[in-house]
């Protein structure tokens, strides 16, 4: 049996909404183990004088947490 969490992420990009998602979701995967999947959750985009500036993804990533026993 396994238990996940589910961590809330937040990730801007110039480029695309796409580049925010990868951006969160390689962000996730330096500092968690065990991430097995990703909910975009809301998408923006930032708007500069009439213009849109960038990308915003709210992501909520699962991640599986680890037994005791594997830890170490």
């Amino acid at each position: 049996m396994s238990v996940a969490r589910v961590t809330e992420l937040s990730a801007t990009n110039a480029n695309s909404i796409e580049d925010a998602i990868n951006e969160a979701v390689n962000r996730a995967t330096k500092t968690l183990r065990g991430v097995q999947g990703a909910w975009v959750k809301d998408m923006n985009v930032l708007i500069d004088n009439g213009n849109i500036v960038g990308y915003k993804v709210n992501v909520a990533i699962t991640f599986v947490l680890e037994d005791a026993q594997d830890i170490g």
